[in-house]
C-alpha cells in the first residue's frame, strides 16, 4: 500500500540537503518505490513530504543510499522522526512532469 511520509529535521540546512542530493543523485537515479518528493525550509530546518510505494521502500533508500552520505561522510548526528500515513488518493495535474524547483 502506498504511503505518505513526512518529517521535519532541524539540523539539515539547505547546503547539507543540496550536498546529499548531489552525491546520492536521487533525481538522476530514482530510488525504487519513490513516487514523489517535496522539500522546503523554514526557520527550524528541513521539511519533507514524500509518497512511497511502501514504508519498506523508504527505509531501504535511507539505509542504503542516504545514511552512508549523511551520517558517514557528512557526520550528521541527529535523525528525523518520519511519520507514515496510508495514501488515500493521489492526483497529478495534467502536464506536470519531472523535478525542479
Amino acid at each position: 500500500m502506498a504511503v505518505v511520509m513526512t518529517f521535519s529535521w532541524p539540523e539539515i540546512t539547505p547546503d547539507i540537503y543540496d550536498t546529499v542530493r548531489q552525491r546520492v543523485r536521487w533525481e538522476e537515479d530514482s530510488p525504487d518505490g519513490c513516487v514523489l518528493h517535496a522539500a522546503w525550509f523554514v526557520s527550524d530546518g528541513l521539511n519533507v513530504l514524500d509518497i512511497w510505494e511502501s514504508e519498506d521502500h523508504f527505509n531501504r533508500f535511507i539505509a542504503e543510499r542516504i545514511a552512508p552520505v549523511l551520517k558517514g561522510e557528512l557526520g550528521v548526528q541527529s535523525e528525523p522522526q518520519p511519520n507514515f500515513f496510508p495514501l488515500h488518493r493521489r492526483f497529478v495535474a495534467p502536464g506536470v512532469t519531472g523535478g525542479g524547483a
